[in-house]
């Protein structure tokens, strides 16, 4: 069955989080994220985006818009390298853009496969996070770079 991607919606939310749980790089270390923050994250401050597969979410993502930051992207093990990271990427990318946002900024771990994804999508490193993070930034295509 073909990988769906739509909108993340709040009954999503115990799948969300069940991909969160069980990645391997990038694992929460400051405590959890509620499902009430989630929720806000959905309906409030940005928009999700989910990809099923056989009617099972195998990866996210979640934009902040007030922020201007994609505040997660986590592909389920098993279903990393299939290109569902890249789709949901680019489906969030776009949303922002049409948003009329101009830079976008994340943080992820060092040395690990998601910096890689990020660098190969064209991100640019910013410097390091409080917490030894890499950030990077992504300047909407055609503005002016700051």
């Amino acid at each position: 069955m073909a990988a769906l991607l739509r909108a993340a919606v709040r009954d999503d939310i115990p799948q969300i989080q069940r991909v969160r749980h069980a990645v391997r790089e990038n694992r929460l270390t400051s405590g959890v994220i509620t499902d009430d923050e989630v929720r806000e994250h959905l309906e409030v401050l940005g928009r999700g985006w989910v990809v099923e597969l056989d009617g099972t979410v195998r990866a996210f993502a979640i934009a902040n818009r007030r922020t201007a930051n994609v505040w997660a992207l986590f592909v389920e093990p098993g279903h990393e390298r299939c290109g569902l990271g890249r789709r949901l990427h680019d489906a969030m990318m776009a949303w922002f853009w049409a948003e009329g946002v101009p830079r976008v900024w994340l943080s992820t771990g060092a040395c690990t496969r998601a910096e890689a994804f990020y660098r190969a999508a064209g991100w640019r490193q910013a410097g390091l996070t409080a917490h030894g993070e890499v950030r990077f930034e992504m300047e909407r295509p055609g503005s002016a770079p700051t």
